[in-house]
């Protein structure tokens, strides 16, 4: 379960996004939450919503999601998106960022696969 520190930030995030993209934006919130449960969702860290665990490298950040027209970006750690580039070969990518259209669905299941990604990496990382 991801704890409720910045629930009415994140909120306050999505609704001040155009309305056509706040269901996307609660989709990508909702599935970032079901692939980490017991995280904490804040905003203080790059003023976007962002997930975290206590105790890791970046303050424990491991995901975070945005609008910037005309896409609904995810941001992971970035080889992640190295790690999965054949997959992710269709949508417009950064270093750390994947850009879905927000005219489109977002793809829950890939969203949970990169999250659960990007928190493996944080965790190997700290051995």
């Amino acid at each position: 379960m991801v704890t409720q520190a910045g629930t009415s930030e994140v909120d306050g995030y999505i609704a001040r996004c155009p309305k056509e993209v706040q269901g996307n934006l609660a989709k990508i919130r909702a599935a970032i939450k079901a692939a980490a449960p017991g995280a904490t969702e804040r905003t203080d860290y790059f003023q976007m919503p962002g997930y975290s665990y206590p105790g890791y490298d970046y303050d424990g950040m491991f995901a975070w999601f945005s609008f910037r027209k005309p896409h609904i970006r995810l941001h992971v750690r970035p080889p992640v998106i190295q790690e999965h580039s054949e997959e992710l070969a269709k949508y417009p990518l950064t270093k750390a960022i994947v850009s879905f259209p927000m005219n489109k669905p977002i793809p829950s299941t890939l969203v949970k696969k990169l999250v659960k990604a990007s928190i493996k990496i944080m965790k190997q990382k700290a051995k």
